[in-house]
């Protein structure tokens, strides 16, 4: 049962029945704004160690073909393993991220993707975007199926290409939008008006719908700015047919039963590098 507040242009808010301030919270942030976060969730030194993780997974994945995939000019995504992660389990077992997923998912939410970005040296401008197509569930019944986290492997600072994003658009309908994800030129002058960029520091999560329109900007350091991406579903979302994580049967029965219950991902006997395949064509150039 939900308790359903009617805000922002009509959308329904479906805060769970019996919510404290911190899940209304939530899920009405994630509702409206689209985009929330809890700041120092994690030490420094659980981030330090998700940066070692990430770097050792990024060269791997740049040694071998379509290991890593172009997400735009010195940009990359790469998607991995539960088991290349050593904080993994700190991760997806925070209370927070529990919270944020039972809350707006729902109880039988399932984790589908574990991947980074990484904004390189010269990372241009990409162009504003959705990170798929809005689905039925989304359009027809104002319903969010899905969830993107995103955590810091450095301390943002002004010139790294910080993340940019614009808050309410995940109900834009993709009304002249390329492939449903790409809105138009003419659409770009509101994104910027709504515009915020975001400046974590290590240790921080958020937590945003990914259909709120976004990009990544322009790199002006001499470093880069790796984090890390968890993606959840909904049940019945279908994203995890686009990603090819696994885990082994070891690192399955290790893992506390709150923690498999949303795993839906296949438990095999031997881990096989993983072949990127969620490219999106249209960030591949940056923006024109």
């Amino acid at each position: 049962m939900t308790d359903v507040t009617r805000t922002l242009e009509g959308i329904e808010i479906p805060i769970p029945e019996g919510a404290d301030e911190e899940v209304a919270a939530a899920v009405t942030g994630i509702y409206t704004e689209g985009i929330i976060a809890k700041k120092q969730a994690f030490s420094r030194a659980w981030a330090e160690q998700l940066r070692e993780d990430i770097d050792v997974a990024f060269e791997e994945a740049l040694s071998r073909p379509n290991g890593a995939v172009g997400r735009g000019p010195k940009r990359y995504y790469v998607e991995i393993h539960p088991e290349q992660l050593r904080g993994w389990l700190e991760l997806v077992d925070h209370p927070w991220v529990r919270m944020v997923c039972e809350s707006v998912l729902g109880p039988d939410y399932q984790i589908v993707e574990l991947g980074f970005d990484v904004p390189g040296v010269g990372a241009v401008n990409q162009p504003w975007h959705r990170d798929f197509p809005m689905p039925d569930e989304t359009r027809t019944n104002r319903r969010l199926t899905s969830l993107a986290f995103n955590v810091t492997a450095v301390d943002t600072e002004q010139d790294m290409g910080p993340f940019e994003v614009a808050p309410t658009t995940q109900w834009d309908l993709p009304e002249g939008f390329d492939h449903e994800m790409f809105p138009p030129k003419g659409a770009y002058p509101r994104y910027e008006s709504l515009a915020q960029r975001k400046f974590p520091q290590m240790g921080d999560i958020s937590a945003r719908s990914a259909l709120t329109i976004h990009r990544g900007t322009r790199n002006e350091s001499q470093k880069s700015r790796p984090v890390l991406v968890l993606g959840v579903d909904a049940p019945g979302a279908g994203n995890a047919e686009h990603h090819d994580m696994a885990v082994t049967r070891g690192f399955y029965e290790s893992l506390p039963q709150r923690v498999r219950d949303h795993l839906g991902c296949p438990v095999v006997e031997t881990l096989t590098p993983i072949t990127q395949k969620h490219s999106i064509e249209g960030l591949m150039m940056g923006e024109a």
